[in-house]
């Protein structure tokens, strides 16, 4: 392994490349430190500590995103609004011919989306800093004038708080600009994808702090009904969370490889084609897509009812809702997992088109063994990816519900640190890491050395 990290370093342009990345990811979490102006961070965690209302929703989110939600910061609202923005694109895409033939049109087409799709964030992003900031002055003693602002979020009495919120608004919205400008270096001059590796930075970030939680837990011994964990279930833990990495690895990397047979054509006295290849169809078609979507789905009755159940004198059936839309409870378990089957299926349908597949078999002279070209190829492909998309969904769901699970029964009262057994986090992070792998190896097969994962033989 030390050979082979010494061969990656040797290539210049290689190394030029990683080190850039490190230098701006780098750059992406000392700017993930600095609070907005006016902001006591220290009193900021102290009432995040608490998570009632709409804090433990958003404490939701910041797991799985990355984001800094519980200190405030320039970067505060992360990378999530420019993602968001690319989905809606992207779904328009499959309603609107005009974005349709946008993607067809090449690097041209792809420029013009890109720049509607930053409009579009910078759009989102006010919207998403106004609710989060007039939210965090919600939680306070006597509301926004006087509540977090004076008690909580500032240094002294403020008298202009909708000044402060105007700022704090412009300065996360400028924040998920730079980032966006970040991921792009990332993109031309670094390695691997800027988004992505901006998202996985976010979230091995929270990592040391999981572990010392768990460590704090953690007892000589034999678990006893306690809060502790014992050895027996660190243990059990440990095995969890290698058998969840090596499960992640196996579905992301899996394929249903249908074989293909390509026409032969003769020219002169010389046969060309002929030969047999496979049409690779990932298991995993929808990524982690569908989580993202159940997730936020989710989150509006979550933040609705947490909001309307608040006051003492909130009406019987806000707390009721309220109960349903619980993290733990067995309806939301359940909605969770229907959400995730129905998105998995919907991402599969927005991204893999049959159609043009089968179509552009046929312009290439390729056909399915067994399979006319054109309509009945297409039906054929449909129908495997509906059986294979089945089996992404059910594991997908599996990984989405385990830490809940942890946390009811291993780890109370600490989703964070039950989310790096299972759920989006550890999914968006192994996935960038075999992304960033497979970029890494065809730099090496391009200067004739073996990729990192190649048997020395």
């Amino acid at each position: 392994m030390f050979q082979k990290i010494s061969i990656i370093f040797s290539i210049k342009e290689l190394r030029q490349k990683i080190i850039l990345t490190l230098l701006l990811l780098a750059v992406y979490r000392i700017g993930s430190w600095i609070p907005l102006p006016i902001v006591d961070v220290h009193k900021m965690q102290q009432m995040w500590a608490n998570q009632s209302g709409v804090a433990e929703v958003m404490s939701q989110v910041a797991v799985f995103t990355g984001t800094q939600f519980e200190t405030l910061t320039i970067f505060g609202l992360g990378i999530m609004p420019y993602i968001s923005a690319s989905i809606i694109f992207q779904l328009l895409a499959t309603v609107f011919d005009k974005l349709k033939a946008l993607q067809k049109e090449g690097e041209s087409g792809r420029k013009k989306i890109n720049e509607w799709t930053r409009y579009a964030t910078i759009l989102i992003c006010l919207f998403q800093s106004l609710f989060y900031v007039l939210a965090l002055g919600n939680q306070g003693v006597t509301g926004v004038t006087g509540g977090v602002y004076r008690d909580t979020l500032l240094y002294a009495d403020n008298t202009l708080p909708w000044m402060w919120i105007f700022t704090a608004v412009l300065v996360m919205t400028a924040g998920t600009a730079f980032l966006m400008w970040l991921g792009e270096q990332i993109d031309e001059y670094g390695i691997g994808n800027g988004i992505s590796l901006l998202i996985m930075a976010g979230i091995i970030s929270s990592l040391p702090g999981a572990l010392t939680k768990l460590s704090e837990r953690a007892v000589l011994g034999f678990s006893s009904g306690t809060q502790k964990l014992g050895v027996d279930q660190m243990l059990l833990l440990a095995v969890l969370f290698v058998a969840v990495v090596v499960g992640v690895i196996y579905i992301t990397k899996g394929q249903r490889r249908i074989p293909t047979q390509s026409q032969k054509h003769i020219r002169g006295r010389q046969t060309f084609g002929g030969g047999r290849q496979y049409l690779p169809l990932k298991v995993n078609q929808a990524g982690v897509m569908p989580i993202i979507f159940a997730s936020s789905l989710l989150l509006f009755p979550q933040v609705i009812f947490s909001y309307l159940s608040a006051p003492a004198n909130a009406h019987w059936i806000f707390k009721i809702f309220n109960n349903i839309f619980e993290r733990q409870t067995f309806t939301y378990i359940i909605l969770f997992i229907a959400l995730i089957y129905f998105f998995c299926y919907f991402w599969t349908a927005v991204t893999f088109n049959p159609k043009d597949i089968a179509e552009n078999l046929k312009n290439h002279g390729s056909f399915i063994q067994g399979r006319r070209p054109g309509n009945a190829t297409a039906a054929y492909l449909e129908k495997v990816m509906k059986y294979i998309t089945y089996v992404g969904a059910s594991f997908i769901a599996v990984i989405a519900v385990l830490p809940n699970i942890i946390s009811s029964l291993l780890i109370p009262d600490n989703f964070m640190l039950a989310n790096f057994f299972g759920g989006t986090s550890l999914l968006i992070v192994v996935s960038v890491i075999i992304d960033l792998v497979d970029k890494i190896d065809s730099h090496l097969i391009m200067h004739n050395y073996k990729g990192l994962l190649a048997h020395n033989k």
